[in-house]
């Protein structure tokens, strides 16, 4: 059975990171080739035109439901 590995960095794996871009040894990324490219490129332009058509009313229903969802469920 394989290990999946997660591709989220902890604090410490981060941190490793930024010192070794400030050092000038840091390895370069990867380039998105493919589908991935692709997709990625139509994702950001349609997010882009999307957020444009949006009225200040619907932004702002939009926030309240995302605060409500990731707030709402809060005891204190």
């Amino acid at each position: 059975m394989t290990k999946k590995t997660n591709p989220r960095k902890d604090f410490t794996q981060r941190a490793f990171d930024v010192f070794m871009q400030a050092i000038g040894e840091a390895e370069p990324k990867e380039e998105l080739t493919g589908k991935k490219a692709d997709s990625q490129k139509g994702g950001l332009k349609r997010g882009k035109a999307r957020a444009e058509k949006l009225t200040p009313e619907d932004r702002s229903e939009i926030a309240n439901k995302a605060a409500k969802a990731r707030w709402g469920n809060q005891d204190h």
